[in-house]
């Protein structure tokens, strides 16, 4: 997944709540605070974008609808509502979004994060909205319509007892949690180790989890060290904490684009990619960032919708 600086009015609505919500069921389980993320108001239904809509593939018009794969365990992108069973928060949002710019009923079906992208290369998913970054190798079997951009964060002990930051010598011989599938734990967390490596020092310890509501469980209980995961979401989550963990000093650590998921050459590719340029564009975009507290720093505009997209 998957972040620059988070300070903005969104941010100061956010540490206002008690409590973190973990992922799974959007609170942490008993004994490591449980509140529900700030959820904030509707959003305006999207205008339909005749254009996008024209350049659907017949069996997706005819069947009225897209079935989004995503992982809810990643507050404010996706976490479970109050009925702990409807998928909502920014990216549930942008995809119903998606949906009515495409005049189609966007479906979010939960899942694992390294599920995702096979699934969408199965078809068993029409798409793939989950804060992925957009990164060579995922580009290999996929195509991505690009609609942010983020970077890494490191969440340590309240405190930073052991003065972690986000440098790998900083983190030789420590352990930092992950989740599975996220480009922090297949690539910058052992990137960062062999450079500890390279350089004599001990390897991190890296420990990968199911999702990130158990990675950040494993540093609330003193399992690991640190969790490096998207910043923007380790930022809601730290604010969120009631005290319990907080974000490394430092800005973000490689941004990289985030975007929607299909499969490669998808003859979807074009459809979604026209729609995202039209929302990005217009005021439902601005709104959902502004009800998650999302920085400008991060958002994108219409000519870099498609950085990530075979066209």
């Amino acid at each position: 997944m998957s972040h620059p600086n988070y300070l903005t009015t969104g941010t100061l609505l956010l540490a206002a709540i008690v409590g973190l919500s973990g992922c799974t069921n959007a609170s942490l389980e008993a004994g490591s605070t449980a509140a529900k993320p700030a959820q904030g108001g509707a959003i305006a239904a999207a205008p339909l974008n005749q254009a996008a809509a024209d350049l659907l593939p017949a069996d997706i018009r005819s069947k009225g609808t897209l079935l989004v794969g995503t992982d809810p365990t990643f507050p404010p992108y996706e976490f479970y509502a109050e009925d702990n069973k409807t998928v909502t928060g920014w990216d549930a949002d942008f995809a119903k979004a998606l949906g009515e710019t495409l005049g189609l009923e966007a479906r979010m079906v939960p899942a694992t994060f390294d599920t995702i992208l096979p699934g969408v290369g199965s078809h068993k998913y029409d798409v793939g909205i989950s804060g992925f970054n957009v990164t060579a190798e995922r580009k290999k079997n996929s195509d991505f319509a690009t609609y942010m951009s983020s970077g890494s964060g490191l969440a340590v002990k309240q405190g930073n007892p052991k003065n972690l930051a986000l440098d790998a010598m900083k983190l030789c011989g420590t352990s930092v949690g992950g989740e599975k599938g996220t480009s922090q734990g297949i690539e910058t967390l052992p990137a960062f180790s062999k450079q500890c490596t390279d350089a004599g020092q001990a390897p991190i310890d890296i420990q990968l989890f199911p999702s990130q509501h158990e990675a950040n469980l494993s540093l609330t209980s003193g399992r690991v060290d640190g969790v490096l995961s998207g910043d923007i979401g380790m930022a809601y989550a730290s604010k969120l904490s009631g005290g319990s963990f907080e974000l490394a000093p430092g800005a973000g650590y490689d941004p990289t684009s985030v975007g929607i998921a299909m499969p490669k050459d998808s003859p979807l590719t074009k459809a979604v990619v026209t729609a995202v340029k039209a929302l990005v564009a217009g005021s439902t975009y601005t709104s959902i960032n502004a009800k998650y507290g999302i920085p400008d720093s991060v958002t994108v505009s219409p000519a870099q919708v498609d950085a990530g997209a075979s066209q």
